[in-house]
C-alpha cells in the first residue's frame, strides 16, 4: 500500500487538475459533452486505482485538505452574493425552488416504488433517493446511521456511501450531455454580430484572465478566513439545536453576512475577482481530491437491485431536467446552463453543479442568473426541504410499519 501525506495529494490532486484539461482539450467527445475537467481527470485515476487495487496495490491519500477547500468555496460562493443581486434573482430562485422540490419527492417515490417491486426494504428505496443523492455523502452518512440504529437496517451507512459515490460519478457526466441536447434548441446569447457578448461574472468562466493585485488578494483571502472562522463557531453552537444546519451552509451564511454588512456600512466592497479566482481555485482542488480518492470498488459491492435503482434514478435526473427543469425556467440559454447544475446537484452536490455549469459556459458563454441561482438553491435551500421531505416520507403509515 501506497500511502500519500498532505503534500503528495495536493501534488496528485494538481496533477490531476492538468490531466484533466489535457484531455478535455484532446479529446474531442469529452469536449463535446461538456465533461468537466476535474471529473475527467479524476475519473481516469479512480479507473487506475481500481486495476491497481486488483493487482493487490493500493493508494491512499490524505483528504484532510478536502473539507477545508469545501469550506473555502462555500465562503466564496456567499461573499459573491449580495442582496440586490437576490433581490433581482428572487422569482427565478423560488421558481427553481420548486422544480427541485419536485425532484426530491419523485425520486423517493421512485426508490421506493423500485425497491418494493424488486423485494427490497423499502427503506433501502428512501437510502438510494434524494438522502444519498440530493443529500450526498454527508448527509447519506448521518441518515444511514438512523436507519441501522433506529430502523435495524443491516448495512445502511455502507450502502448510503455507495449510492452517493454513484450519484456524484453520474452527476458529473450527465450534466455536459443534458446541456448539450438542450443548448441545440436554444439561441445562445452574443452569437450574432449586432449583440454584444455578456462578460463573465464569478465563476462562470474560470479560464478567463482576471486581473488582480497581491493586496487585494490577501483582503479576500482574509474574508474567506473569517467566513471559515465564524462558520464553524456558528455550527458548533447550533449543532443539537432544532436549528442544527450543515458547517458549509454556516460558513455560507457568514461570506453573505460579511459581504453585504461591510457594503452597506461603507467599510468595504468585495473584490469579485479575487474572490473567484480562489473560489475555483477551491472547488478545482476539491473536485480533483473527491474524484481521485473515490473507492470504486464500493460501487462493484451494490448488489443489482441496488444498482438498478440508481440506474434509474440518474435516467430520472436527465429526464427531468430536460423536460421539467429547461421548460419551468424559460426553455433558453440560461434555463440549459440551470438544467446542468441540477443535474450536478440533483444527483451529487453542488460544487458539481458548478462545475457542470462551467463545463458549459466556458465553451458557449456566461450565465449569471445560473451561477446566482444554482450556489443559493443547491447550498442552502436544498438541505432544509431534503429533510423536510425525507421526514415526511418517513412519517407515511407505510414506514410506521416497518
Amino acid at each position: 500500500m501506497i500511502q500519500l501525506d498532505f503534500y503528495g495529494t495536493l501534488v496528485a490532486a494538481s496533477l490531476v487538475l492538468l490531466l484533466g484539461r489535457g484531455l478535455v482539450f484532446r479529446v474531442g467527445v469529452l469536449r463535446n459533452f461538456n465533461i468537466p475537467e476535474p471529473v475527467a481527470g479524476g475519473l481516469l485515476v479512480a479507473l487506475v486505482l481500481l486495476v491497481l487495487r486488483a493487482l493487490d496495490m493500493e493508494v491512499r491519500f490524505d483528504t484532510s485538505l478536502q473539507t477545508p477547500l469545501m469550506l473555502a468555496f462555500f465562503a466564496t460562493i456567499g461573499l459573491s452574493a449580495d442582496f440586490a443581486s437576490l433581490k433581482k434573482g428572487g422569482r427565478v430562485v423560488g421558481v427553481f425552488l420548486l422544480a427541485v422540490t419536485g425532484l426530491l419527492i419523485l425520486q423517493n417515490a421512485m426508490g421506493i416504488g423500485l425497491a418494493t417491486m424488486l423485494g427490497l426494504d423499502p427503506l433501502m428505496g428512501l437510502l438510494t433517493g434524494s438522502i444519498t443523492l440530493a443529500g450526498g455523502h454527508g448527509t447519506g452518512a448521518a441518515w444511514g446511521t438512523v436507519f441501522s440504529e433506529k430502523y435495524g437496517l443491516a448495512s445502511a451507512s455502507e450502502l448510503a456511501i455507495a449510492s452517493a459515490t454513484f450519484g456524484l460519478v453520474l452527476g458529473g457526466l450527465i450534466g455536459g450531455p443534458v446541456a448539450r441536447l438542450l443548448i441545440k434548441r436554444v439561441e445562445v446569447p452574443g452569437c450574432h454580430a449586432q449583440e454584444a457578448p455578456r462578460l463573465p461574472k464569478g465563476f462562470e468562466q474560470p479560464n478567463k484572465e482576471r486581473s488582480i493585485t497581491p493586496f487585494s488578494f490577501i483582503e479576500t483571502l482574509a474574508l474567506i478566513a473569517v467566513s471559515l472562522l465564524v462558520g464553524n463557531l456558528l455550527n458548533g453552537l447550533l449543532h443539537g439545536t432544532a436549528f442544527e444546519l450543515p458547517t458549509f451552509v454556516c460558513v455560507l451564511f457568514v461570506g453573505v453576512v460579511l459581504r453585504n454588512g461591510l457594503s452597506a456600512f461603507g467599510l468595504y466592497q468585495v473584490f469579485e475577482r479575487e474572490v473567484s479566482v480562489l473560489g475555483n481555485v477551491s472547488l478545482s482542488l476539491f473536485l480533483a481530491i473527491a474524484l481521485m480518492s473515490l473507492k470504486l470498488w464500493d460501487l462493484a459491492a451494490l448488489a443489482l437491485p441496488i444498482f438498478i435503482i440508481l440506474a434509474v434514478q440518474a435516467l430520472v435526473m436527465a429526464l427531468f431536467a430536460v423536460f421539467v427543469t429547461f421548460r419551468v425556467m424559460g426553455r433558453n440559454y440560461d434555463a440549459a446552463v440551470l438544467a446542468a447544475g441540477h443535474c450536478g446537484f440533483g444527483l451529487g452536490a453542488t460544487p458539481t453543479a458548478i462545475a457542470n455549469m462551467q463545463a458549459v459556459t466556458q465553451r458557449y458563454g456566461p450565465s449569471q442568473i445560473a451561477f446566482l441561482v444554482v450556489p443559493m438553491v443547491g447550498a442552502f435551500f436544498i438541505d432544509i426541504i431534503n429533510v423536510i421531505v425525507i421526514k415526511l416520507y418517513l412519517a407515511l403509515p407505510f414506514f410506521a410499519a416497518v
